[in-house]
Formats: structure tokens, C-alpha cells, sequence
């Protein structure tokens, strides 16, 4: 901890009888929320806004709980099934829990998150327009909930924690975040302010696992994670009827997660020459080959899906396909709680912590095919690739065959019934 940071905040053991669960408490001097040290010249342009919309002021009775839910499409499918356990640990109906989450994801949110109020802004522009940031952050807290809740590890503080401040709700409860130097100060602002904080593991610990140690520590009893599920409509999907067909997720917005075009159009070969058909699909500006893909959806049996469908259309797409192949991006999680067959290539960046997913809440239609490499658990900051548009080398090492095998894996569980999951390492 450096100077600014070692005077300002400190860490309070928890009390001798404290839950296990119970992280330490972050305490600072009233005089230092007053003037932090150390914080960075965009928190000071918020902070005028934030604290108006802070101090507004509400007469309405403050009921229900508000969900801050800042991430991408992977992580909400990881944090689904916890959900369904909040009415009961918090003692409130359903309709009086609000998840405010992210516009990525925004299209599909009545339905995955059926019977709770949902409300979705732009991360992007709360995270960088004041005055967005002012107009969401009113309504956070004339929204006047009596409890705020935030259970992300991988967070940041000027998006989620701010949420939760702002919105004044008298019992706030969040979990111990991932923190290093560069956020610790922000973090340590936020964290002195909230009832409760709730340590749900060390890095890496999977978002489930980590999800249901944070319903269990609130519930004082262990509630077992559960494998990720969302019921999704029965509407066809965006293709004409004919022969089963395999979903390729062949892009990404990483450049580094994308698993070589070339390796995909050789997966499609071979599924095309066993009578299936192939559906690519993505955003085109996310696979970098042009070329690459024209031949793929070229194919006789390939279909062109790409910039073709939106995100409800491609879980429609997805919840009748026969196999998905994807790069580690958000589809993968949602086609793996789909329940469909789904093979997904993993990176070492973030290894263990959102894929593979845990034996407890793997499905037994998912396979996760990796390479693994000494520099795992780098968090992307990769120093083997020569631009940050190269694929990160420990993607690049997975082979065709390793896939290949994974692929007839789930077909013979299709043919001999409910086979064990494994991890393709």
C-alpha cells in the first residue's frame, strides 16, 4: 500500500464471533472521505454529481432490494441461478428485487431474468459522461431501496460500488473485490461505506462458486452452486428447416481470444462432411480474416449468419442447435445454460475463474478444450504476442484434433446417454 493510501485506510479484523464468510472491514477517517488522497482526476469530475445525487432527496418508503449487476453477457449467466434464491434470504418478493445491469445484454433481460424488475443502462457512457452518469445515478436513488447488494469480484468501484453508495439504501452488502494498487484507493472510499462485505474466495474461484458462497453467508447455511440455466422462448430459429446444424462463435471482441479462422473453417469441413449443417455467426469486424470467412460461409451447407442476428435471435438460434463451437466470449455461457452441446476454447487469462466452470456447476453437455502454459493466469496482459491484435499463443495452441475429439465426445454422449463431464486439457 503506498503513502496515500496507508494513512487513509485500514483494514479491521472482523470480530472474534464474525460468520467465516465475513471479509475484514475496510475503515477510513471521516476527514479523508471528505478530501481523499490518491484518487484519480476522473473521480473528482463524477464526485460533484455523485454526491448531489447522493444527498437528493427521497420521501418515498424504501422497500425492496436493488441488484447492481456491471458486466458483461458471461458473467450475468454465471450470477442467474444465485438470483433465484434472493427472495428468500432477503424476505422480499420477487417483483421487489430490481437487477440494474448492462445494455449488453439489455435485449434479453425480461425474459432471463423474468418476474424481477430490470432496469439497463449504458456502462460505457456511465462510466465516462457526467451527465448520464447524473441522470442513472437520480434514478438509483429515487428508485430508494432498503437494501443494495453487489456480489461481482472482478468490479470497479467507479461503476458498481459508486451504485450501490448512491443509492443511500440503509443496509448495503457487498463482496470483497479484486483489488490491487491501482484501485485501491477508489475501493477502500467505497468499502468504508457499506454494512457488510463478504469474502467469497481467493483468486481464482469460479463466479459461481463464488456467487453461492455469497447467498450462503447471507442465508447462514450453505446453499450448493448450481450449474447456469436460463428458460428461453420456444421460437424457431433464424434458419431454414433442414439437417442439424453446429453453431461456430468464431469471433470476439478480444483479438487475443479468437481461435484461428483457419482452425474453424477445418471444423466446418469436417462437420459439413458428417451431414451437418453450419451456421457462423458474430460480428464480422470481430474475425479478422475476411477472406477466411467468405470461403467458410462459401461452403455448400454453411450459412452466413454473421451480423445477421440479434441477441435474442441467436439464443434462438443456439437453443435448437445440434452443437456450438465458441471462443471464450459471452455466447458460450449462454449456450452452455441453454444446455446445449457446446464446446468452448479457453485462454489461461482469467484460468479457472469463469471458464472451465467447476465439476459442481459444470453442465454434462459442456466441454472445455485449453492448452495450458506456465504463464497462466497472466489476466491478459500477454508479453508473447508481438501486437495486441495477435491471438494470445496459449489460444493458438489448442489443435484442431484436441477440438475435434471434444466435438465426438458429445456426440457419442448424445448416442450413449448422460456421460461425465471433462475438461479438455
Amino acid at each position: 500500500m503506498d503513502d496515500a493510501t496507508s494513512t487513509a485506510a485500514t483494514l479491521r479484523e472482523p470480530a472474534p464471533n464474525a460468520p467465516a464468510s465475513c471479509a475484514s472491514l475496510y475503515t477510513t477517517s471521516a476527514f479523508w472521505r471528505s478530501l481523499p488522497a490518491g484518487m484519480r482526476r476522473r473521480w473528482w469530475l463524477f464526485r460533484p454529481f455523485d454526491l448531489i445525487a447522493r444527498h437528493w432527496p427521497v420521501f418515498r418508503r424504501r422497500r425492496g432490494v436493488l441488484v447492481v449487476r456491471m458486466d458483461g453477457i458471461g458473467d450475468m449467466v454465471l450470477f442467474r441461478a444465485a438470483i433465484d434464491h434472493y427472495p428468500a434470504i432477503f424476505g422480499v418478493d420477487k417483483a421487489d428485487i430490481t437487477v440494474l445491469g448492462c445494455a449488453s445484454w439489455g435485449s434479453i433481460a425480461d425474459k432471463v431474468f423474468e418476474g424481477f424488475r430490470v432496469r439497463v443502462i449504458d456502462e460505457h457512457a456511465f462510466a465516462r459522461n457526467a451527465l448520464y452518469r447524473f441522470r442513472v445515478s437520480l434514478w438509483v436513488r429515487g428508485l430508494a431501496p432498503a437494501v443494495a447488494v453487489c456480489d461481482s469480484y472482478l468490479r470497479r468501484a467507479l461503476m458498481s460500488d459508486s451504485l450501490v453508495w448512491v443509492s443511500g439504501a440503509p443496509k448495503t452488502v457487498v463482496s470483497l473485490p479484486y483489488v490491487n494498487e491501482s484501485t485501491r484507493v477508489e475501493f477502500s472510499y467505497y468499502l468504508s461505506q457499506v454494512n457488510r462485505i463478504i469474502d467469497t474466495g481467493v483468486y481464482p474461484t469460479h463466479e459461481v462458486s463464488r456467487h453461492f458462497r455469497f447467498i450462503s453467508a447471507i442465508a447462514g447455511r450453505v446453499i450448493a452452486p448450481q450449474a447456469p440455466n436460463i428458460s428461453w422462448r420456444a421460437s424457431p430459429p433464424p434458419i431454414p428447416p433442414g439437417a442439424p446444424y453446429a453453431v461456430l462463435n468464431a469471433g470476439s471482441n478480444e483479438p487475443g481470444r479468437r481461435w484461428p479462422i483457419g482452425f474453424y473453417a477445418e471444423i466446418a469441413d469436417r462437420l459439413l462432411a458428417r451431414g451437418y449443417r453450419v451456421a457462423l455467426v458474430g460480428k464480422s469486424g470481430e474475425i479478422p480474416d475476411e477472406e477466411a470467412r467468405r470461403a467458410i460461409v462459401a461452403r455448400p451447407g454453411a450459412i452466413d449468419l454473421t451480423d445477421k442476428t440479434s441477441l435474442a435471435q441467436l439464443l434462438d438460434l443456439m437453443s435448437h442447435a445440434a452443437l456450438i463451437v465458441s471462443n471464450d466470449t459471452g455466447p458460450a455461457h449462454l449456450a452452455m445454460a441453454l444446455g446445449r452441446p457446446t464446446i468452448v476454447l479457453v485462454g489461461g487469462g482469467h484460468f479457472g475463474s469463469f471458464v472451465p466452470y467447476p465439476p459442481e456447476a459444470a453442465p454434462p453437455t459442456a466441454r472445455f478444450v485449453y492448452q495450458e502454459m506456465e504463464c497462466y493466469h497472466c489476466f491478459w496482459r500477454c508479453t508473447k504476442r508481438a501486437t495486441k491484435f495477435d491471438v494470445f499463443p496459449c489460444i493458438s495452441a489448442i489443435g484442431i484434433d484436441r477440438v475435434w475429439s471434444a466435438i465426438e465426445d458429445l456426440r457419442a454422449r448424445e448416442t450413449a446417454g448422460n456421460a461425465p463431464l471433462r475438461a479438455q486439457g
